[in-house]
This record gives C-alpha cells, sequence and structure tokens, in this order.
C-alpha cells in the first residue's frame, strides 16, 4: 500500500467531478484499483437503485429517510445495540459480554454466541447491529467501558471481531463494528464528561442506553421511546440524549506505527469477515474530530482495508456537515445534513455528486451483501409485543458463561466441590438485586461495585435480561437434594443484628449472624466479589475495601475458602490471594441470564474450567502504565506496549498473566514442529481488496504441538502461540498470534496445529506505509499462558 497520490486523495474525499451514479461510484469505491470480490454483486445492486434517485432522495437516504421511487421503496435501516442481545426489547435473550467471550479463547463459542444473537436481531426486524465492539481495546485498566469489548491484546480482539463479523453476516444482519478508532475513556469523552446516551426502564421490563448519533433529545423514561426528529438513527425505543457538542472532546494522539500494530489491527479482521458498517467515535484523533478524520476513514479504512460500507456516528460525533462529507462520513443527522446545507455544497463544488453517491451506495451496499433485500426479515414491531426469538440460546448463554471462566487458584483440590456437608456463602454478588432484573439507568457511569448479581452491563453494554439466575438460586438447587446445609449472609459490609441461627457444630446452639460465626465450621466458604462501571464514567477502583476485608474475614475463620469474581476488567487480588486459607479463585466476566448456573457447573466439576485471562491482573495498581487521561490531549506515547507486552517489556511479575487459566485436570506438552516458507517478499504484492492487500492473508507456514491430557478427568486445553521478531520490526519481547482450544479425555493426545499468514509476521513500516515482513530469526514459544511456556522452536525468513 503506497502513500495515496495527491490525485487519488481529491478522488476519495469527493472533490472531482460530477459523473453519472455508475462511473463516478466505480471510480471513488475502486480508484486505488480494490477488487470488491464477494461485495461485487451487492455493489452492482447497490449502484443500480442508487442511479434511479435523485439528488434529494440521496439526501434523504443518508440521513436515514425511507425512499420510495416508482419501481421500488427501500426502508430506513433500524439500528440497535449491541453484542449482548437486542438492547430494549422485551422477549430477547441476554448474553453474556464481548469481555467474556474473549476468555473463551474459543472462536467456535464466540461466532456461535454472535451468530445467536445476529438470529435475535434478524427476528426483531433490526438490520444493524451496533456491534461487534471491538473498542475501547483496554488501553487503560481504568477504563470504563472496557467489559463491551474483547480485550487488549490486537491478534485475539481481531480474531473475536473477525469471527463475531461473520457471524452476523450469516445471521443476515449486518455488523457494525465500533468504535473507530482510540476511543479508550470515557472522561472527558464528552464536554459533560457523559456517556453516549440515556435510557430508562422499570423493574419489570428492559431498559436501555447506549451509542446513537443525534443533536436532539428524546424521551427516556420508558421502554417505548421514540427516535427524535432529525436523528438519523431509526429504533423502536428511546434514543440518546445529547450532550454539549460545542465544547471539544479530548484528543488521542498516537503515532502511524501504533495505530496499525495495535487499534487498526482488528479492523482487518472485521473487514475481512464482511463488515458492513462502522461507527466512528465522537473524540478526536491526532487533534481531528474521528468522524471528519479523512487519514483516519477515507485513507486508512477505505483505501488501506478496502472498507466498501458506511460509516456513521457516534453520538454527537458528527460536528459539521462539510468536515464530516468530506472527512469520510456516509450516515449522518438531518439536522446537520440539512437540504439546504448541502445543496449549497454541491452547488459551490465543494462537495461532488461522485462524492455523494458514494454516501448513498455505503449506505445500501451492506443490504444487499447479507441477503436483506430477499424480502424475508420479519416487520419490526414495538419493543413490548410478543415476538420471542430467544429459541434455544440460554443453553448456549449457560455454556459459553462456563467456558469462559478461568480459573486462576486451587490448592489442595478445592474445587470442584464434592458434596460438602455446610456451606456458607457470602457477598452481595451472591444473590439478586433488590429490584429487578432490570434497572432504570442514566448514562452517567455506574459502579464500583454492584449490590446484587452482576450479569449485565450498563450503557451500550446492557442486556434486557429476562431473568437472572444468581449463584445463591443456583447453589440451593444443585446442593439442597444433595443434603448440603446452606448459609448465607449476602451484603459486602454486614454487621451483626444481633440474629442467631441454629448452628451446625453440636457443642453449640447458637450464634450471632456474622462473617465470622457463619464461616467457623462450615466445609467451604464461597465469597462472591464484583466489581462494575459502564458508559459515562471510568473506574476509580481496581480493588475493594469492603469487599476484600469480607474476604479477609471469612478466611480468617474458614480454612476453605473459595473466591468467585465478576468483573468489568482487572480486579486485583493481592489484598488476600495469599491468605494460607484462600484456596481457589474461579475469574470471569458478565455472564449474562444463566450466570449463576455457569458458576456452579464449574464450582461442581460439571464443566471443567477452561476459560483465560485476556488481560493481565497485576499485584499493584502501579505495575500498569497507563492511567486515565484528564488533559484535552491525551498522548499515546506507550505506543504498542499494553498489558503484557509492557510487563514483559519491564519484566514485572504478574500476579496472573494474560492467557492464564487452569483446569481440574493437567496436560502436557510436546513435538512443536515448525514449517514455514523460508522464502517471503518483504512487502505484499497481492491486489487491493477488501480486508487490504490480498495476500496479506496467505498461508506462510504451519506450527504444531502434541497435547497430552494427563491427568484424572476429561477437559480443554488451550494452548497458546507467541512470536518474537527481528530486532529490525522493532516489536515487544513477545506477540500472540494463535490459539487453539482442544477437548481431550483422560489419557487422550491431540495435535494442534496454528496457521501462521503473512500479516502475522508482519510490521508496520511508516516510512514505507507498507505491513512489511523483516529478515532474521524468529522464535517460537507455545505454551499456557504469556509467562508459561513449555516448547520453544525458532525459524528464518529471507527475503
Amino acid at each position: 500500500m503506497k502513500v495515496l497520490s495527491l490525485a487519488l486523495a481529491a478522488a476519495l474525499l469527493g472533490i472531482t467531478g460530477t459523473a453519472s451514479a455508475s462511473s463516478s461510484n466505480q471510480g471513488i469505491l475502486k480508484a486505488n484499483g480494490v477488487s470488491l470480490a464477494d461485495w461485487q454483486t451487492a455493489y452492482d445492486k447497490a449502484s443500480s437503485f442508487i442511479s434511479t434517485l435523485s439528488t434529494s432522495q440521496k439526501l434523504s437516504l443518508i440521513t436515514g429517510s425511507s425512499i420510495s421511487t416508482s419501481n421500488t421503496t427501500f426502508s430506513a435501516l433500524t439500528f440497535l445495540d449491541g453484542d449482548m442481545g437486542p438492547q430494549n426489547d422485551f422477549y430477547v435473550s441476554a448474553f453474556s459480554l464481548s469481555s467474556s467471550l474473549a476468555m473463551t479463547f474459543d472462536r467456535a463459542a464466540i461466532y456461535a454466541q454472535a451468530r445467536a444473537v445476529g438470529e435475535e436481531f434478524y427476528g426483531k426486524g433490526v438490520q444493524v447491529v451496533a456491534g461487534p465492539t471491538s473498542q475501547p481495546l483496554g488501553r487503560t485498566p481504568w477504563g470504563g467501558r472496557n467489559v463491551e469489548g474483547f480485550g487488549p491484546d490486537p491478534y485475539l480482539n481481531g480474531v473475536a471481531t473477525g469471527v463475531s463479523t461473520r457471524a452476523y453476516v450469516d445471521a443476515g444482519v449486518i455488523p457494525g463494528a465500533k468504535h473507530f478508532l482510540l476511543n479508550e475513556q470515557e472522561t472527558n469523552r464528552t464536554s459533560s464528561g457523559g456517556g453516549g446516551g440515556m435510557g430508562g426502564g422499570m423493574g419489570g421490563g428492559p431498559s436501555m442506553g447506549g451509542d446513537f448519533p443525534g443533536n436532539s433529545t428524546a424521551s427516556a423514561s420508558s421502554p417505548g421511546g421514540s427516535a427524535p426528529s432529525g436523528s438519523p438513527f431509526r429504533r423502536r425505543a428511546a434514543s440518546s440524549s445529547t450532550s454539549d457538542s460545542e465544547s471539544a472532546p479530548y484528543s488521542s494522539n498516537a503515532d502511524d506505527k501504533t495505530i496499525h500494530e495495535t487499534y487498526l489491527w482488528p479492523f482487518y479482521d472485521a473487514v475481512k469477515n464482511g463488515l458492513g458498517a462502522v461507527m466512528c467515535a465522537m473524540t478526536k484523533v491526532n487533534g481531528t474530530m474521528s468522524c471528519e478524520n479523512a487519514d483516519l476513514l477515507m485513507k486508512n479504512l477505505k483505501t488501506e482495508l478496502g472498507f466498501p460500507g458506511m460509516v456513521w456516528p457516534d453520538m454527537n460525533g458528527q460536528s459539521t456537515a462539510q468536515g464530516s462529507a468530506l472527512g469520510g462520513e456516509d450516515y449522518g443527522s438531518s439536522s446537520i445534513w440539512s437540504t439546504e446545507t448541502m445543496q449549497a455544497l454541491l452547488s459551490n463544488g465543494t462537495l461532488s455528486q461522485a462524492r455523494l453517491d458514494d454516501m448513498a451506495i455505503r449506505n445500501v451496499i451492506a443490504y444487499y451483501y447479507v441477503g436483506l433485500d430477499d424480502g424475508e426479515q420479519p416487520e419490526a414491531q414495538a419493543t413490548n409485543a410478543y415476538v420471542d426469538v430467544r429459541a434455544n440460546h440460554s443453553r448456549l448463554i449457560r455454556t459459553n458463561g462456563a467456558k469462559s471462566l478461568a480459573l486462576l487458584k486451587n490448592t489442595n483440590n478445592a474445587l470442584p466441590l464434592s458434596k460438602p456437608r455446610v456451606m456458607s456463602i457470602f457477598g452481595a454478588h451472591a444473590g439478586p438485586a433488590l429490584g429487578g432484573p432490570n434497572q432504570a439507568m442514566n448514562v452517567q457511569g455506574s459502579g464500583p461495585t454492584y449490590q446484587g448479581h452482576l450479569a449485565s452491563g450498563t450503557g451500550s453494554g446492557q442486556a434486557s435480561l429476562p431473568y437472572v439466575i444468581d449463584p445463591h438460586l443456583a447453589l440451593v438447587m444443585r446442593a439442597a437434594p444433595e443434603g448440603t446445609m446452606l448459609r448465607w449472609i449476602m451484603n459486602d459490609t454486614y454487621s451483626s443484628s444481633g440474629s442467631t441461627l441454629i448452628s451446625s457444630d453440636a457443642t453449640s446452639t447458637s450464634a450471632q449472624v456474622t462473617y465470622a460465626n457463619y464461616a467457623t465450621g462450615s466445609d467451604v466458604c464461597l465469597v462472591f466479589l464484583n466489581a462494575l462501571s459502564g458508559e459515562g464514567a471510568d473506574r476509580t477502583e481496581l480493588y475493594n475495601e469492603d469487599q476484600d476485608a469480607m474476604v479477609n474475614t471469612v478466611a480468617d475463620n474458614c480454612n476453605n475458602t473459595v473466591v468467585v469474581i465478576n468483573a468489568v476488567g482487572p480486579r486485583l487480588v493481592d489484598q488476600w490471594i495469599e491468605h494460607e486459607n484462600v484456596t481457589a479463585l474461579l475469574y470471569g466476566s458478565v455472564l449474562g441470564q444463566e450466570s449463576g448456573n455457569s458458576i456452579v457447573d464449574v464450582l461442581y466439576g460439571d464443566v471443567n474450567p477452561s476459560g483465560r485471562l485476556a488481560y493481565t491482573i497485576a499485584k499493584n495498581e502501579s505495575d500498569y502504565n497507563v492511567e486515565l487521561c484528564y488533559t484535552a490531549q491525551c498522548d499515546f506515547t506507550e505506543g504498542v506496549y499494553l498489558d503484557y507486552r509492557h510487563f514483559d517489556a519491564e519484566d514485572i511479575t504478574p500476579r496472573y498473566p494474560f492467557g492464564h487459566g487452569l483446569s481440574y485436570t493437567t496436560f502436557a506438552y510436546s513435538s512443536l514442529r515448525t514449517k514455514i516458507d523460508a522464502s517471503i517478499a518483504r512487502t505484499p504484492q497481492g491486489t487491493p481488496s477488501v480486508g487490504g492487500p490480498s495476500d496479506l492473508w496467505d498461508t506462510i507456514g504451519t506450527i504444531s504441538a502434541r497435547i497430552t491430557n494427563n491427568g484424572t478427568r476429561a477437559g480443554a486445553e488451550v494452548p497458546q502461540l507467541y512470536i518474537s521478531f527481528p530486532e529490525e520490526a522493532e516489536q515487544p519481547l513477545r506477540q500472540l498470534r494463535g490459539f487453539e482450544r482442544v477437548n481431550l479425555d483422560k489419557g487422550e493426545e491431540g495435535t494442534v496445529r496454528f496457521e501462521l499468514n503473512r500479516r502475522d509476521i508482519s510490521y508496520w513500516s511508516v516510512e514505507e506505509q507498507e505491513w512489511v515482513v523483516a529478515e532474521g530469526k524468529y522464535k517460537v514459544f507455545v505454551g499456557a499462558s504469556s509467562r508459561d511456556f513449555r516448547l520453544r522452536r525458532e525459524f528464518i525468513v529471507k527475503h
């Protein structure tokens, strides 16, 4: 990919002539010779349709209105959050969040959930999913919305984003990935410091919030609100509130290498897998509003990645008519792109007819690409209409939730549980909230903890829960038939009220209701903790003093204390993890409506844990290298050194490393083999295409290893491949470049194969503006985490 010539840049910005729709758009979409491949048919249909429209009809189309011609009617697209299921609707499923899916390290699990989510959107008559959510990537652990994304490793994030994209396409809906780009914190994201929307709900029904453009305020008092006048964002629920867009948000400032190798990387996967829409962020990037940033949208996204779809703005992301139209936005607000304003831009030559046609085509091309023109999708109805799209998705939610849980500590075989005589349960997270399952919610931040079982996010990550299975309920249903005595204090700050109970100790008849008394005499004590944040505000803590005091008090009095955590990001545990009576730690993200069942399935060993950490858990807050930015200019001076890449570079010992997760069985690694094409061209030679140069995705070799289950029960292992680059590439010490999940019975052996493509061993050359493969020695590491390597090898690359 060469630096854009002035002529090409001008063509892409839409400031060339006014040819007919068919020729002008062929010029803009293919100005750099991009091959549309399997998008060609959709392009032809879109181009043919747009050629029948008048200028005023095109302007209506790009601002979210339905279009009628003598031959056809195109109904305005409906957009809706999110990855965890159709937000604000009744009779839908509440899935786990993206950060939970990332912890499965399982492509099949990620695909299955995204496919099910897409099917529910399709069944509800919604065409565009505001997802997958690649970013916030998780630059800082204090980021308030990290729970919505797939984590800070670009490779894992890219795989999950790409797989989810393909699943949405296969379900017949348009994937709309967000947030593009470098939208990594909530603080000062808008002038008021707030998030991207507001929603409301009542205790018995769904509530909502989220990422929606527009500059009008809609009622958010109930699930049945309507979209505001002038907003291009069509939905069947309350739309967004506004923030003061006259005061600019912060600017994320990153160099070209950092942008490509970290933040842009997952979008390559998404575009390659059929991405139809992209949400540009409400922040600035390198001093320019994201939705007006031609470098990001016209150059990186639409030219370099060959993205053929539309760009639409996060709420208040659209700032000016001319800037957004020329900068690369394709869908916007009629209050900004008014007919009068746009006609004036067309008349004076600022906006070409070619660019307007390009915008119009991009608005409908994905509609044809996913097959929505077949007329089979059900009509959209009211949010509370009895349109039940849940199918058997509860099983999938339960299965994926259990797959995502990472067993971080397990001494003395504390887990799995086996018919304990007396079990005590502690913490608000163990039981239901006072009212629910859904809460009225304003997008002004959340947390730092939740007084009930945390099964959903907030803001754009808030699911519409039809019910919640909390751990207490699941434990009662599992333990009671086995004769286990259960007692509980479901409060994080409980103090004795003088209540008494019948003690399990035969020498005593009663005891005060205290953590200490309930812990004493128990065969196992389960302590449940959570950490909550969400759209609108960043995290204020990475550990909680009240919760940690509860853990220590219980552990002081119970020699078998098991801690279960569900958190929106890294939750530090060093306040108690080395306590001799803390025997096990089960750790996960937010699991959705079946959360309690998923947790209990792992606690009792019905499911052998196989989840892996998608980020590093540090020993101290100071071990993380990126804090929140409180200034107008947020400089990403850490470059590509996020999470484990930073810990490796600074030789910091984490409490639990990226990729870590234990099992109830054990695995041995052997027979590492590499088969790599030793002669590889320095730069891509393939045709520019959707997803980048075609040969960027070519397989250049395989690495394989033998995995043996040498333990006592069946289980799943997740071998991970890390690679070190030659010095020329200026890369971190090691980077994830492969993972596979393998299920093995006890005593069974299996072979895992990691396929490497050209991109996997490429680095971004700022000087050449290309993905470059360095000559020299590449080191290969295969193991169970970013710090647990079982096998090592090398291979050489020459040009």
